[in-house]
C-alpha cells in the first residue's frame, strides 16, 4: 500500500555556478614589490539569495581580501561568485541553512581559486584562503536576527 501522506522529495541541485564580479586592484605597484612581504591579511564574506523562480535561487557570495604592508594597501581583490540552484521540497528552516550555509560552502572553492589566480597574475606572492565554516556563519546570523527581532523589554512610563 502506498503512502500518500508522504513527505515531498527533497531535490538540491546546482544548474550553473559562475562569476557574477571581479575586481584586482594593486593601487602602489610597482614599488610595494621592493618592500618587505609582511602583510596583514583582511578577509571579509557576504552573502546574498535571489528567487529567480518558484524553485530557483541564485545565491552570490562576495569574499573581498585586503592586504597590507603597514598602512599601505599592497592589493584588494574582491570576487562575486555565484550559483543558481534548483531546491524544493525543504521546510523553512531547511530552506533558510540550504541558501545560507549550504549553497554558499558549495561556491566558495571556486572563489578561493579565482582570488588566487588573480593575486598570482598580479605579481604578488600566492594567497591560500582557509577554509571557512558557514554553518557557524549561518547559525550566528539566525541568531543575531532574534536577537534584533526580539521585543525590548525597556519601557518608559
Amino acid at each position: 500500500m502506498a503512502d500518500t501522506d508522504s513527505q515531498p522529495d527533497k531535490l538540491i541541485s546546482i544548474q550553473k555556478i559562475h562569476v557574477k564580479d571581479v575586481s584586482f586592484e594593486a593601487p602602489n605597484s610597482p614599488q610595494i614589490f621592493s618592500e618587505n612581504w609582511e602583510p596583514q591579511v583582511e578577509v571579509n564574506l557576504s552573502s546574498n539569495t535571489h528567487s529567480m523562480q518558484d524553485s530557483l535561487f541564485e545565491v552570490a557570495l562576495t569574499v573581498t581580501v585586503t592586504v597590507k604592508l603597514a598602512e599601505t594597501t599592497a592589493y584588494l581583490v574582491e570576487v562575486c561568485q555565484a550559483g543558481i540552484f534548483s531546491i524544493s521540497g525543504l521546510s523553512d528552516d531547511e530552506m533558510g541553512s540550504t541558501l545560507g550555509s549550504f549553497c554558499p560552502n558549495l561556491l566558495f572553492p571556486y572563489a578561493r581559486e579565482v582570488i588566487s589566480d588573480l593575486v598570482i597574475k598580479g605579481g604578488f606572492p600566492p594567497m591560500h584562503l582557509a577554509p571557512v565554516n558557514f554553518d557557524s556563519l549561518y547559525a550566528q546570523h539566525v541568531e543575531q536576527m532574534k536577537i534584533q527581532q526580539a521585543p525590548s523589554t525597556n519601557s518608559i512610563n
